[in-house]
């Protein structure tokens, strides 16, 4: 650089520096940002207990964790690795008030290919379906889900996924069935810090090493089995 050039610039950033700025700001909250509301401090973190659901809710999202994921000579089951926990957390959060999505309507239903288009967020979508599902099983088989034998939650879970149990006009079976699939593989393979994955049983099952800084130490061993000990965000905190 010129001397010219060099003054010019040392100029130009003076000029720069006496430019009145617009002063930072944080902003925090859910969609749809309402005026003057939308520096709200998260809900404070929640020690024990249910978040969102009620114990009976609780227990059976459980039952259809251990349903749709059974214990076997591999791991142990959806409803052991604490999925309903993850989801009774997921759900009293930011994820069950769809805090992050366009949720102004017109709500219109669409392809399959389109997801959702629904108004209810994914915690008044378990509400509504779970209290259905129990009337339903109640006025079929005279007890509660948690109380029918495995063959009679498979068959109604089953049909539930074809779409083919009738939950009442408001349910859409089958949303409810994905939505429920969705968060007990997401509660299974979580890092346990987030209430499932009990012991990290899925990750070292499948020999996901979790949440480990760095790999440098193992790049020559190609082709290996590395056998390593999976680390979970809550090592990482202690």
């Amino acid at each position: 650089m010129k001397r010219r050039e060099f003054i010019a610039s040392i100029a130009a950033l003076g000029a720069a520096s006496t430019i009145p700025v617009a002063g930072a700001a944080v902003i925090s909250g859910g969609q749809p940002w309402t005026p003057g509301k939308a520096d709200t401090p998260p809900a404070p973190p929640r020690k024990g207990g249910l978040a969102y659901f009620t114990q009976a809710e609780f227990d059976v999202v459980g039952a259809i964790a251990e349903r749709l994921i059974p214990a076997d000579e591999l791991s142990i089951s959806g409803k052991e690795a604490g999925c309903a926990t993850f989801i009774d957390r997921q759900l009293a959060g930011d994820y069950g008030r769809a805090a992050t999505q366009y949720r102004l309507g017109r709500f219109i239903k669409g392809t399959p290919e389109q997801g959702p288009q629904s108004a209810l967020t994914p915690a008044q979508r378990y509400r509504q379906g779970l209290s259905a599902l129990n009337d339903y099983v109640q006025q079929h088989y005279q007890q509660s889900f948690v109380q029918l034998s495995g063959t009679e939650k498979d068959k109604i879970l089953t049909a539930m996924e074809k779409n083919q149990l009738n939950l009442g006009a408001e349910v859409e079976t089958k949303q409810l069935f994905e939505q429920i699939l969705q968060n007990v593989r997401e509660g299974f393979l979580s890092d346990p810090i987030y209430g499932g994955n009990k012991d990290m049983a899925s990750w070292k099952m499948i020999g996901f090493p979790g949440a480990r800084y760095d790999f440098r130490d193992l790049l020559d061993k190609k082709g290996q089995k590395l056998n390593i000990i999976p680390t979970s965000l809550v090592d990482n905190l202690l």
